[in-house]
């Protein structure tokens, strides 16, 4: 286990988070708790127990393996819907474990038709249509194939859900795009229906869909981003600022990222620091070392730009940024010393290093640097 940094997960304001979204979509519309990729980096199994205390039930993941961490950490306790992979020798356990997932190709439809005949039980799937975004899902000419199958497979296929994903609802430059997926969707689903063929519900709403386009939330929606205190983009943000009278920012970030000191050590004038000549000394300065890199997922690029807390003071990245270390500069800071806290994301004092700060010095999403994060970096869940 790695012990250079500490992950704190705060139960408080993802509870508020958590109302807040509860409020926003209305009691009939469920909320399913994105967990993919590593639940963003946050932990999966402290993200799981959390939400569940929260009273969350549902929970939508990539693969198989993270279905299976769910499994593990919640039993039966709660619904698991896989929207991404799902390998042909995953088949048996997915079905098996009443696990739901995405069908999007004519292969799985078969391979989920056949296994559940296999194990006599019945395959739980959700739809997946091509709306525009040109990734995956069934094409419109090829529906009337997949409603034959469905009809004459309904004693071994269960038709859960009809869904689809929005092709960056995070962004007002798609705001066409992303429209006429609406309007297909709704098509589809009511073609669906004329041919007797009825979901029990659909569902297409990411976290950025859900407050830029209210009408995509339907029966359920997908929360990502949102349920860990952060906007999908800064026009999501603004977006729905504009419809408030408050202008403060109702979510609250979940998670901290915290580090020590390993050294400090004085630089001359004119010396390099790190590898390569990428940082000059241009005065006499005092460095300190921080026991993280890029392989716990402190991206290089934020070499000399990235910036991180100590002694309630912003301290710059100076020099690359390494597998294991960087060096920060802490000239300024007269009593800095070995094992003093640094706070690479999260607050100290009245200063705060956000996530969305990130994509100010590189060119990282709030995602990337999230999912990034090592998982051998411990996780506490704190009040």
């Amino acid at each position: 286990m790695h012990t250079n940094s500490t992950i704190e997960l705060n139960t408080t304001a993802y509870k508020k988070n958590l109302s807040f979204l509860r409020t926003t979509f209305g009691k009939k519309v469920q909320i399913s708790c994105v967990v993919k990729g590593n639940a963003y980096g946050h932990g999966v199994k402290e993200i799981v127990s959390m939400a569940y205390k929260n009273e969350i039930t549902h929970f939508s993941v990539f693969d198989v393996q993270e279905a299976k961490d769910i499994k593990e950490e919640l039993q039966d306790k709660a619904t698991i819907m896989v929207m991404g992979l799902v390998q042909d020798e995953d088949m048996e356990w997915v079905v098996d474990n009443n696990v739901e997932f995405f069908v999007f190709d004519k292969a799985r439809l078969t391979k989920a038709a056949k296994t559940a005949k296999k194990l006599h039980k019945k395959a739980i799937v959700h739809i997946e249509v091509e709306t525009g975004m040109n990734r995956t899902g069934f094409e419109k000419n090829e529906l009337n194939a997949v409603i034959a199958f469905l009809k004459k497979e309904k004693e071994h296929v269960f038709f859960k859900g009809l869904c689809t994903h929005y092709a960056g609802a995070e962004s007002i430059a798609n705001y066409y795009r992303v429209d006429k997926q609406i309007k297909r969707f709704e098509d589809i689903y009511q073609y669906l229906c004329k041919n007797e063929l009825k979901p029990e519900i659909k569902h297409s709403a990411c976290s950025a869909a859900s407050i830029m386009f209210p009408e995509t939330r339907m029966d359920m929606v997908r929360i990502g981003i949102l349920q860990y205190g952060l906007w999908p983009s800064p026009e999501v943000f603004v977006n729905f600022l504009s419809t408030k009278k408050s202008k403060i920012d109702p979510l609250q970030r979940v998670i901290t990222w915290k580090s020590k000191i390993m050294s400090v050590k004085k630089v001359k004038i004119g010396e390099f620091i790190g590898y390569g000549t990428s940082f000059l000394a241009e005065r006499k300065m005092k460095v300190a070392v921080i026991p993280i890199g890029y392989s716990h997922g402190y991206s290089r690029s934020l070499s000399n730009q990235g910036r991180v807390l100590i002694d309630g003071q912003q301290c710059i990245v100076v020099g690359s940024v390494n597998m294991n270390m960087m060096t920060v500069d802490v000239t300024n800071l007269e009593s800095v010393k070995k094992d003093d806290e640094v706070v690479l994301i999260g607050s100290q004092n009245d200063l705060s290093v956000s996530i969305a700060s990130f994509s100010d010095y590189s060119n990282q999403l709030n995602y990337e640097l999230l999912t990034r994060i090592s998982k051998t970096i411990p996780r506490k869940i704190i009040e």
